[in-house]
């Protein structure tokens, strides 16, 4: 019935991909009833930068090599550029633990310590990773931590350590889950903040469970090689990952390879730029003694970095594959957007794309500056460029004129709306109808799971819809899934932006199901873009449908989350109330991210019943948005909870009694209002009573 567009490049295996879903939904404590976790050591400010000795060394090692390079980071100005750590990777243990069972540094490679060598990278303003294995021995055969977590953590927090890489060699079989949450816990109660870089290679869903265990980075491919094939391979497989990078936390493709290898001087700007669009750890795996030139200028070019280092709302994601050319995106916390137009193939080509299909429909005219050679320009909306084989250029688009008049106030449906910009996998994308074949308008009616819809939009994975909504519209629902026209194949996950900021995103829907309600709070945005990708196992049968995609339009104004602003007092039934992750147990920041009705949002409030959060508003804002539900972390064992919105002492909004099966919308005015509330009660016992403000937002 469908066909694939394309060979497929990116893989998962069966096991994980069933892990990636059922992880999605995991069970915690009851809340009273349950005892105290220990929390994630917690997220980095931005993607970590740095240096580690594996990719030009292996264990060719010793600290007379980590001191040059400590020494070099400083005098070729990769510090001031942003590189901090100085990572010694496998091969640094002695054969043997101590008599009091302590990992010890090799006598030979480094006589004189690990404390010393700490001091000595602290000195000159870095600091120090050290590296380990969640299994018996190294992936080099020498001693590693598991089973010796706690005094391995103590050991490299009495030298001083600032990082650890966890790799995944001799793990005994034992789950990844287990094993890495050990560590994490045993990081936490050192005391000393160590970021933790999770090596698990992918096998295991790390980016599901690596912000549990403490992780802030996770390893998501295998290892990298100084080959442009490797390079490309590695790239592949990030794509449909970009829903699980949060700010603080990132998908690590591996180490950069610029500068090794025989990798030409297109090759190197190419990864660079591309690892620096998807908010990858940057970590350099040259030889920092002998650098060239040529070299040092594509590490330190300060607008790439910058670009690596601005969290925007979303990691980097491919927007356009078309075989030998591709275009990623990355939204930018000003509003601009950086764009990578890339060639993947042997010949120089011209690739373009818009800046409507980039995210940034809407406006008369745009600005273009190319990062690598600084030129600018204007354009109504193209941008392109010539790009030699296996090169980039890379460009931040602004927009510059005048704003599109925004929709008209009430209840619209997107199939009736026009669209700034479409994209399809298979065909185009369809109004009213499934995506059916290449042919317009040859699709069948909608249908999810046996439910029926006479409204909406039908596609085929990799595909995408943007519309205008002139910072004028409150929020979107629709219901969503594999439409029945391929049976029970298919399998895709759905992820709502605005400004191309990740709102929302549903686990990996299949043929066959039910559809899922997805809600997200668009105030405050001037686009909208609805997206649909495989779930890394090829695309084809993925036909996928938004089935009655409802905007509610009306009242204009500045957006924000409520979780980034000020609050007032607040009192919650276990724990603190939390920002940006459901409420997880006691101690601060131990939640996971927030999950109702099948449907992951990274903004939002995570609380407990009962609870009463006050945030002041000082009479600026219009309205107040949410999705409000019991967090997945729970389950089903919630009797339910009431959510209330409170403003001034008065009642505005009461739900009924909220179930896990059917969070409810929140869109309530505040005009006027001084002192807002967000309020929750169990309708019962309120243990279990987990309960997330999920996309808080106001429209100020």
């Amino acid at each position: 019935m469908t066909r694939s567009p394309r060979a497929m490049r990116r893989v998962l295996t069966a096991a994980a991909t069933a892990l990636l879903v059922s992880t999605l939904i995991t069970s915690v404590g009851s809340g009273p009833a349950a005892a105290t976790a220990t929390p994630r050591p917690g997220p980095v400010a931005a993607p970590v930068m740095g240096w580690n000795s594996w990719n030009r060394f292996g264990c060719n090692i010793d600290e007379n090599l980590i001191k040059a390079t400590a020494d070099a980071m400083v005098s070729t100005g990769l510090r001031t550029s942003g590189y901090t750590y100085v990572n010694i990777d496998d091969c640094w243990m002695a054969p043997t633990r101590d008599a009091q069972g302590r990992l010890r540094p090799d006598p030979v490679r480094f006589p004189g310590g690990i404390a010393a060598i700490a001091d000595y990278v602290h000195a000159r303003g870095l600091k120090l990773g050290i590296y380990s294995s969640a299994g018996t021995a190294t992936c080099q055969g020498l001693p590693a931590s598991l089973d010796h977590e706690t005094v391995d953590a103590q050991t490299w927090a009495s030298w001083g350590v600032d990082l650890l890489k966890y790799d995944n060699c001799n793990n005994q079989g034992r789950p990844a889950v287990q094993r890495y949450k050990a560590m994490g816990d045993a990081l936490k109660a050192t005391g000393r903040h160590i970021v933790y870089s999770i090596c698990n290679w992918g096998d295991d869903a790390p980016w599901v469970f690596g912000p549990d265990v403490g992780g802030s980075l996770w390893r998501t491919t295998g290892d990298i090689n100084a080959s442009w094939g490797s390079i490309t391979s590695l790239l592949d497989q990030q794509a449909g990952l970009e829903t699980f990078a949060r700010k603080g936390y990132s998908n690590d493709p591996d180490m950069l390879e610029v500068g090794n290898g025989s990798l030409t001087h297109d090759e190197n700007v190419a990864h660079f730029s591309l690892w620096a669009l998807l908010s990858a750890p940057l970590l350099l795996g040259n030889d920092l003694r002998s650098v060239s030139t040529a070299t040092l200028d594509v590490l330190r070019n300060a607008e790439v970095i910058a670009v690596n280092q601005d969290w925007g709302g979303s990691q980097g994601r491919r927007v356009a594959d078309n075989g030998d050319t591709e275009v990623w995106a990355k939204p930018m916390s000003d509003g601009s957007v950086a764009a990578v137009l890339f060639n993947r193939g042997a010949a120089a080509t011209t690739v373009s794309t818009t800046a409507a299909a980039l995210g940034l429909g809407g406006s008369s005219s745009y600005t273009t500056r190319n990062l690598w050679t600084a030129a600018t320009g204007t354009t109504a909306g193209t941008v392109s460029a010539t790009v030699a084989p296996h090169g980039v250029a890379m460009f931040r688009v602004t927009r510059a004129g005048t704003l599109a008049a925004p929709p008209a106030a009430g209840t619209l449906q997107v199939s009736d709306l026009p669209w700034l910009a479409s994209s399809g996998g298979w065909g185009p994308v369809e109004r009213d109808r499934a995506n059916g074949e290449q042919a317009a308008g040859d699709g069948a009616a909608l249908n999810i799971g046996g439910t029926a819809f006479t409204k909406g939009i039908g596609t085929h994975a990799d595909a995408a819809v943007h519309v205008w909504l002139g910072r004028a519209c409150r929020t979107f629902t629709a219901q969503v899934g594999v439409d029945g026209e391929v049976g029970a194949n298919g399998s895709v996950r759905f992820a709502v932006y605005g400004d191309g900021r990740l709102l929302g995103f549903t686990a990996v829907k299949t043929g066959g199901q039910a559809p899922t309600r997805l809600t997200v709070s668009t105030g405050g945005y001037l686009t909208l873009e609805l997206r649909v990708t495989d779930a890394r196992d090829g695309v084809n049968y993925d036909h996928a449908d938004w089935g009655s995609p409802t905007l509610v339009c009306g009242g204009s104004g500045t957006g924000t989350a409520v979780s980034d602003r000020t609050w007032g007092t607040a009192v919650n039934g276990w724990g603190p109330a939390e920002r940006d992750t459901s409420n997880g147990e006691q101690a601060t920041g131990d939640g996971s991210l927030i999950t109702v009705g099948g449907v992951s949002y990274p903004k939002g409030v995570g609380v407990h019943a009962a609870g009463d959060l006050s945030v002041p508003l000082g009479g600026a804002c219009s309205r107040f948005t949410a999705v409000a539900g019991l967090d997945a972390e729970v389950g089903t064992s919630s009797t339910g909870v009431v959510f209330s919105v409170v403003a001034d002492g008065v009642t505005l909004w009461t739900s009924p009694t909220v179930t896990a099966a059917a969070p409810v919308t929140v869109d309530v005015s505040v005009a006027g209002r001084t002192d807002l509330r967000l309020v929750t009660g169990g309708a019962g016992s309120i243990d279990y009573d987990h309960a997330d403000w999920a996309d808080a937002r106001l429209i100020c």
